[in-house]
Formats: C-alpha cells, structure tokens, sequence
C-alpha cells in the first residue's frame, strides 16, 4: 500500500507561495531525487495548473530543470477537480467520491504518492488518509498567502528532521 505525503516549503509563519521564495540549487536536487523516486502525485486543481509548466520544455533551463521535467513526466499524477478540466499527459482525473478514490489509489500502488496543494491536503486531512507531512521550512516571512495548514492543524508527532543546503530545515511528521 503507498503512503501519501503532503510535502511543500513554507515561510516561517507558515505559508507557502511558490513565487515568494525558490529553491536553491541543493534543494533543488533534493527535490529532483525525491520526484524520481515517487510512485506518482495528487494534485488539486490548481496546483496541476502551476506544475503544468514541467510539461512543456524551454530553452532556458539548466540541466535540472530538464531533469525535474524529466521525474515529473514519467510520474503518474491523479487531478481532484469539480471543475473536470482536461488533463496533460500521464495524468488522470479524480472526480466524485474523493476518500473512495484515494483509497483505492493508495491499495493499487506501493512507496510514496505526493499530496500538492494546501486546500487538497486539508480536505485529505479531514478523512484521514495522508500518512506523512514533510515542512520543508524556509527562514523568510511572508506575512500572507496560502497557509501550508488550510485547515485545523492535526495532531502531529514529529519522526525526523534534516538540514537541507544551507537555510531549509525539513521537518517530518505523522498523525499522533
């Protein structure tokens, strides 16, 4: 059975913007070891739309940002949305029961499945069903934005953490 993760940056109080702050280059391969070893992503509306732009090659990239491009494709990725948009290549719409979906998602596949977007995680939250939280915490204040917890944060028992590159501290936690 795969275990979902809910892993995003975020601000020291507690936001998570992608345009506000950018990995650097360590985490950025960080992030490139961790999207080749997923079993695949979930991903709210929204959220898909921002990561579509991996979808598309661009002349400007440095070889990690083909080589992110590269993880992200092969991955297959599962879009929960009302608003049933088309989705790109490798990916999948999620409409309907969503617990009954993600369920079913979790029991088909082994390793980990990406949870992306606050507003998703929250509603996952709520049924239960995301295994692990990973903050990969920034030392940058935003002072708003999109809480990385969109709703009441759950019970939680830190499990480890780790410095990344020279400023990201990550912290991961499972439901207490």
């Amino acid at each position: 059975m795969a275990k979902l993760v809910f892993a995003m940056n975020q601000s020291l109080d507690g936001y998570v913007d992608h345009d506000a702050f950018a990995p650097d280059p360590t985490l950025f391969r960080h992030f490139i070891g961790e999207a080749e070893g997923l079993t695949g992503s979930v991903y709210g509306r929204r959220m898909y739309e921002i990561m579509r732009y991996w979808d598309d090659d661009h002349s400007d990239w440095e070889p990690e940002g083909a080589a992110f491009a590269a993880a992200w494709r092969k991955q297959p990725k599962w879009v929960v949305s009302r608003s049933s948009k088309p989705v790109g290549p490798n990916a999948a719409l999620v409409e309907g029961d969503l617990a009954g979906a993600i369920r079913a998602i979790k029991a088909e596949h082994d390793g980990e499945i990406e949870v992306a977007g606050p507003n998703l995680a929250r509603s996952l939250t709520g049924l239960g069903l995301i295994d692990e939280y990973r903050i990969y915490l920034h030392p940058v204040v935003l002072g708003q934005g999109a809480p990385y917890f969109a709703g009441p944060r759950p019970p939680l028992r830190l499990m480890s953490h780790d410095r990344i590159g020279e400023d990201v501290i990550r912290l991961s936690y499972v439901p207490a």
